[in-house]
């Protein structure tokens, strides 16, 4: 049987690789730096989104208001803090069933994109060694607009050569499964059915999704 869809395309925090905790430490630490407490609880607002918009939500918190270059450079403190611990990022950080399930898509013909907002996405796939399973890499250096705002998951599209509905989205955070959607593409959750309103299926990571299934191989 012929796959309906030719291609995957997958975010990459939560995912295929937890970074959260790591995100979570340095803006944690910029919080401290300014003199009010980020919890946990305050860093669920800041799945899926940008880097310059998770700062302007901690500055909410903190019930701060900065200029924009005092912005700037508090997001540029907070990204090198992030890199150095991402640095040390190996393979054992792989969330399970990641790259089997890359792999048995390049196996099977399925071109493979990443979409990710972070703009220390090739870092972290190299770092993974996982950077020769995709085909196309779109992260926060190639596109201007955060989701849900579809544009990451339609040049990963455009980049693979694939017509948007002919399109697999992996996410695992709302923001994402709605840009997914507005792009016309199926939108699969990564995590709990509960807290991905927006999914057509839910798997609670990729060792459970069933790509026969999915791709008709």
């Amino acid at each position: 049987m012929t796959s309906k869809y030719q291609a995957g395309l997958f975010d990459l925090d939560g995912v295929i690789v937890d970074t959260a905790k790591y995100h979570y430490l340095a803006w944690r630490n910029l919080a401290h730096k300014l003199g009010f407490e980020f919890t946990e609880q305050d860093n669920q607002r800041l799945k899926g989104v940008s880097r310059m918009r998770s700062l302007e939500i901690l500055l909410e918190v903190g019930n701060l208001a900065l200029d924009e270059a005092q912005k700037t450079a508090l997001a540029k403190q907070k990204n090198e803090e992030y890199v150095s611990y991402i640095k040390q990022l190996d393979r054992s950080e792989l969330l399970p069933g990641a790259e089997a399930c890359l792999q048995q898509l390049r196996e099977k013909g399925i071109k493979i994109a990443l979409g990710s907002a972070s703009k220390n996405a090739p870092l972290i796939l190299k770092n993974l060694e996982i950077e020769h399973l995709f085909d196309a890499v779109i992260d926060g250096n190639k596109v201007a607009k955060a989701k849900p705002d579809p544009e990451v998951f339609l040049l990963g599209a455009q980049e693979l050569g694939v017509p948007a509905m002919d399109c697999v989205v992996f996410e695992d955070a709302e923001a994402g499964l709605q840009a997914a959607r507005t792009a016309g593409m199926l939108a699969v959750g990564i995590g709990q059915a509960q807290d991905l309103p927006s999914a057509d299926i839910v798997f609670p990571g990729l060792y459970a999704v069933q790509l026969d299934d999915l791709f008709q191989f």
